[in-house]
């Protein structure tokens, strides 16, 4: 369902340490969007939610939620993209 980038593609297409956009469409049942701020706060052991949105799809079954944390590595990144890629009620990630 998902391929993580590799690591060099990372590396050489995004400046380290920054911003990083993750997209992650999911079902809006079971606290998907709490969920999946929260996984992206523990992962980067942050003391607040990082930054992010949330669009909820017409008719509501589904959510497009952008989130844009400060990372410090493409490691950081792959970490995030796999704590993500196994969540519950996930659509799609990227």
């Amino acid at each position: 369902m998902y391929q993580q980038p590799p690591l060099d593609l990372l590396e050489s297409s995004h400046s380290f340490p920054g911003p990083y956009l993750f997209k992650v469409i999911g079902k809006s049942e079971g606290g998907f969007l709490a969920r999946t701020v929260a996984a992206v706060r523990e992962e980067l052991a942050l003391e607040a939610d990082p930054p992010f949105s949330m669009r909820a799809a017409k008719g509501g079954r589904h959510i497009a939620v952008t989130l844009e944390p400060h990372v410090e590595s493409a490691v950081q990144v792959l970490s995030i993209y796999r704590r993500l890629s196994v969540m519950v009620g996930l659509v799609m990630l990227w």
